[in-house]
């Protein structure tokens, strides 16, 4: 995951980047034929085998797809068809792989190591073949283009969240300050106000009196603000705090450029 992570990040900086598969049992892969996953690409896995002296050798990891059963198995079938020259093969697996091989005398352990790649599973190819649906149809495609379309998409959602908490954030600075000239400026308690005699006229007054206001704000006032502010309650202007204010605006100033940015 973490390489996954690392090649994303490689290529929206523009950067070139490679996949390669990793298998969890270990072993040795060549991937000089892998193709970036296309179809007609080969991977070669091959079990780590050691040496622990020049009698016996020692199998610590099996290919991907393949168990410490499974591979004893095969082993044991080549010995029968003399492909190998292993008097005894003794299977010790526990919490890891361990498959123990005790050469026949006057073997090379070298040729060995060889031939279990030759005629065992102690080497196997894979055929990988990258495919997705895409319109309710198979597409077979590289692994670097599903990641950078991967990539391409988690981009565009962020993207679209941060616009989205921009706008609310806009928004809230927007009636913030609405709310703040309303009430300091006691718009509420002009007389023209107090007597207007339906909606319209409150409505019309109020507008007037944001009039030199209105280039300031980031967008044009609309009848539903002003009815909004005509909805205030008396307590909440009576309790209304300056400073307060002062700091929720600023707050919301200083994170507008930073999703901004972004």
């Amino acid at each position: 995951m973490n390489e996954i992570c690392e090649a994303a990040i490689h290529y929206l900086r523009g950067e070139e980047f490679h996949l390669y598969p990793d298998f969890p049992t270990g072993g040795s892969i060549d991937v000089s034929k892998y193709n970036d996953g296309q179809r007609g690409g080969v991977l070669k896995v091959r079990a780590k085998v050691e040496k622990i002296d020049n009698k016996t050798l020692v199998i610590r990891e099996v290919p991907f797809t393949k168990t410490a059963s499974s591979l004893q198995e095969s082993i044991t079938k080549a010995v029968e068809k003399g492909k190998l020259k292993i008097r005894k093969v003794e299977d010790m697996t526990a919490s890891e792989v361990e498959i123990q091989l005790h050469l026949t005398p006057g073997t090379s352990s070298d040729k060995t190591i060889d031939a279990l790649y030759a005629f065992t599973d102690c080497e196997i190819s894979i055929s990988p073949n990258c495919c997705v649906i895409e319109d309710n149809k198979p597409q077979f495609l590289t692994v670097s283009d599903v990641l950078r379309h991967s990539a391409d998409r988690t981009k565009a959602l962020l993207r679209r969240e941060l616009e989205i908490r921009k706008a609310e954030l806009e928004e809230q600075l927007f009636y913030n300050s609405l709310e703040r000239i309303f009430i300091e400026e006691r718009i509420y308690k002009e007389r023209k106000f107090e007597t207007s005699k339906n909606m319209d006229e409150v409505v019309a007054f109020v507008d007037s009196k944001l009039e030199p206001f209105k280039k300031t704000f980031i967008r044009e006032v609309t009848r539903d603000d002003i009815v909004r502010l005509l909805e205030i309650k008396m307590q909440r202007i009576l309790k209304f705090n300056k400073d307060k204010a002062d700091e929720i605006l600023q707050k919301i100033k200083q994170r507008l450029p930073r999703l901004t940015r972004t």
